[in-house]
């Protein structure tokens, strides 16, 4: 679910679009394929599901969302984020904290 790269980590995450609030419901799958389950409170129209993904990801990890791309899944509820300046462990530490 989260992968070191040598400019910051990668997020696989499954989206939710339409739910009430943005929030991080759980883990989808198991083993390498795991993602986090992220429900989204926007329509996945035009983009807006993934523009809420990217501020939400951006004050979760407190860093400026021109450090997140979507490397993969654009158009598709599974997505493999980019988190520039992140760390891996420091990535594990603040989605624990929101998960549980």
């Amino acid at each position: 679910m989260i992968r070191a790269t040598p400019t910051g980590v990668t997020l696989a995450v499954r989206a939710q679009p339409g739910a009430k609030k943005t929030a991080i419901t759980g883990v989808y799958g198991e083993g390498a394929t795991a993602q986090f389950k992220i429900a989204v409170n926007a329509p996945p129209i035009e983009g807006r599901a993934n523009s809420a993904l990217i501020i939400f990801l951006a004050e979760l990890f407190a860093i400026p969302r021109n450090k997140i791309e979507i490397v993969t899944g654009e158009l598709s509820r599974s997505k493999v984020f980019l988190l520039r300046g992140v760390t891996q462990e420091g990535a594990r530490s603040k989605l624990s904290e929101r998960m549980y």
